[in-house]
Formats: structure tokens, C-alpha cells, sequence
């Protein structure tokens, strides 16, 4: 019997609570200023983040930073273990050695070219000399018509040797010249490959992420850091297709982190992204703040709201008693249609159908 009774109790309890709660989900329309906003994740990005990487393979024999330290630009962070690198370098500045002598008046070459070019010229002198004795005999005719012509045609020889072995000589100077610049070109083009033994900062900034640790094998476009700003930290937000035509540039931000996500930050957006993430399956907008972070830490997660629209004095309901259809059920008439203006997250505007004596129920 006193079990029956209890449940009674509990029965009338629960009937009563309900009946409350009917009558809590009555209200009225009141005016009030409202804010539309669009909703967002996104992280902290540091300005100017880029990743470096590796330009070269091999293992790594030097890591010269830890997460969180700020480095210089042009600083070694890394250093790979490319012999090949470092072989062929050494073999282009011997090389390149060697082509620097052969355009040197010293020049093994060109020094033979040089003297039998002046054996070349005494013979056409000794030539000439002859050919211009053997003219007045012949003209005294001391001898004959056919030996004239042989010392004549034997001069002759002689200037054609000389003018051949005078563009000989430019010609191996020209070669020379030529294996000189292009073992240059190599040797500077070796020196780059060398040099990418060594994995140097791009742009000065803070060391946000080390992927990469000591004794890894890396291969050509590995990253090994992730380097940025360590004064300037924006947030990279995530927007749906549906809101990304809604968004424009100087639109006032609100930020969450979820670090603290009892803390606001103020901030504005500054640049919207023009591509489509396939990824993502959103648009990017990049907001700056506009007040002192105290907190830069890339990657942290975040949330947002962008304020896309504000009504002052609006006649509004809570959006939960919208129903679809743009439906609202009324005290003592039932369902009925309204008109319906700007909506924000938790409310909606109301221009045709309601006023602030009309009791709506949430049904």
C-alpha cells in the first residue's frame, strides 16, 4: 500500500512538472538589437610560415635548433650527409682549375700553337726571300720558267700554312675560352648542390614545429621545420560553401580559442582566399587580430564567429519556435505563417504576422 502510494506521488510529481513546462514554452515577440554572424574553425597561423626543406638527400648529421627557438635568416639549421654533393664539387673546382691554365698565354696548347706559328713565319720570310731571288734570274734568264714557279708556289704554301696555323691558334684560344666558361657554370652549379648540404632559413622567424630529428634519411622536398612570424599570428578560418558569399573583407571577428574558450579576441577579415579547398570542402578567410595576443601557439584550434549583419529595435521570437515553413504556432489560433527577416543564431527577426502581444508556444 505504501509502495502504491510513493508511485502516486512520483506520477502527480512528473504530471506537475510537465504542466510547468507546457507553460514555460509559452512567450511573446520582444524588440532588442540583434547580430547575424557566421560560424567557423580554423588554427593560429604564424605571418609568413613556410616549411623548410630538404634540397638534397641524405642522412642528418646536424640538427642546430629546437621547437620554439628564433633564428636568423640564412642560418644553418641542418646539415645532410651528400658526399656525391661534395665529390663532384671537388672534382668541378679542379676541373675548372685546369681550364683557367689553358687560357693562360702559358697555356701548353697554345704555347706549342705560339711557336709553330714563328717557325711558320721564318719560313714564309726564307720563302719570300727566295721566290724574289729566283724573279731576277729568271727575268736575266739564269733559270728556268719551272723553277721560278716552284719557289713562287712554295712561297705561296707558305703564307696559307701561316694563316692556317694562325686560325688554329685562335681556334684553341676560342675552345679554351669556351671549356672555361662552361666548367665555371659547372663548377657554380656544383657549389649549389654542395651548398644544399647545408639547410639554411629562408626568412628569420620562430621554429613552430621540428619534424624532422637527427639521424633521419631525407629525401629532396622533405620538410624538416616549419618557421614563421613570432610577432604576427593570424587566424586561418574555415568556411562553408554556403557562407563563403557572405563574407567580405573588414567584417569584425570574434575568436575563441579552445585553449580558453572563456576568453574573446576582436579581429577583422583581412583577406579571403580565392580557391576552393578540395580538401577541406570549404573556402579559407584569414583574419588579424586587432588587439595583443597573449597566446602563439601555431595550430591551436579555434572558433569563431564573423559579424556579417546588426538590427537595432527588431521585433524578434526565439529562432526554436520557427517552425518549418517559416511556421509559428499561436496561443489560441494554432499554426500560422510569418514573415521573417534577419536571423541570427538564436534569433529571428519578424516583419509580417506577430507583434509583442501575440503568446506563441513552442510546440
Amino acid at each position: 500500500m505504501r509502495t502504491s502510494i510513493k508511485i502516486l506521488t512520483i506520477i502527480f510529481g512528473l504530471a506537475i512538472l510537465g504542466s510547468c513546462g507546457k507553460k514555460s514554452a509559452e512567450t511573446k515577440p520582444i524588440r532588442k538589437n540583434i547580430t547575424e554572424t557566421v560560424f567557423a574553425s580554423g588554427v593560429l597561423v604564424p605571418e609568413n610560415q613556410y616549411n623548410l626543406t630538404a634540397q638534397s638527400e641524405g642522412y642528418l648529421i646536424a640538427l642546430n635548433f629546437i621547437e620554439g627557438d628564433t633564428v636568423k635568416e640564412g642560418a644553418v639549421l641542418a646539415v645532410i650527409d651528400n658526399k656525391q654533393n661534395d665529390f663532384n664539387a671537388q672534382s668541378a673546382n679542379a676541373l675548372l682549375s685546369i681550364a683557367g691554365m689553358n687560357v693562360s698565354p702559358n697555356a701548353p696548347a697554345l704555347k706549342q700553337a705560339e711557336a709553330n706559328i714563328t717557325l711558320a713565319q721564318l719560313k714564309l720570310k726564307e720563302d719570300a726571300l727566295q721566290s724574289e731571288r729566283y724573279k731576277k734570274l729568271y727575268d736575266d734568264k739564269s733559270v728556268s720558267k719551272l723553277e721560278y714557279e716552284n719557289t713562287s708556289l712554295a712561297f705561296e704554301n707558305s703564307k696559307a700554312n701561316l694563316a692556317s696555323l694562325q686560325e688554329n691558334y685562335n681556334l684553341l684560344k676560342q675552345q679554351a675560352e669556351q671549356q672555361l666558361i662552361i666548367q665555371k657554370s659547372q663548377t657554380g652549379i656544383n657549389s649549389v648542390f654542395q651548398g644544399n648540404n647545408e639547410i639554411k632559413a629562408v626568412v628569420g622567424g620562430r621554429v613552430f614545429q621540428k619534424q624532422k630529428q637527427l639521424g633521419d634519411y631525407v629525401h629532396k622536398g622533405d620538410v624538416i621545420a616549419v618557421i614563421g612570424n613570432q610577432n604576427d599570428i593570424y587566424a586561418k578560418l574555415s568556411i562553408d560553401e554556403t557562407n563563403i558569399s557572405k563574407i567580405k573583407l573588414g567584417q569584425k571577428t570574434i575568436i575563441q580559442l579552445n585553449t580558453n574558450k572563456e576568453k574573446n579576441y576582436n579581429g577583422v577579415v583581412s583577406e579571403i582566399y580565392p580557391a576552393f579547398d578540395d580538401l577541406s570542402q570549404s573556402f579559407y578567410c584569414k583574419v588579424k587580430f586587432t588587439e595583443i595576443m597573449d597566446f602563439r601557439i601555431s595550430g591551436t584550434q579555434l572558433q569563431a564567429n564573423v559579424i556579417i549583419g546588426e538590427k537595432n529595435n527588431v521585433l524578434v521570437i526565439p529562432k526554436n519556435y520557427l517552425g518549418y515553413g517559416n511556421k509559428v504556432y499561436v496561443k489560441g489560433q494554432g499554426q500560422i505563417t510569418v514573415e521573417t527577416g534577419f536571423i541570427s543564431n538564436d534569433w529571428v527577426e519578424i516583419l509580417k504576422g506577430l507583434d509583442e502581444n501575440t503568446v506563441i508556444k513552442l510546440e
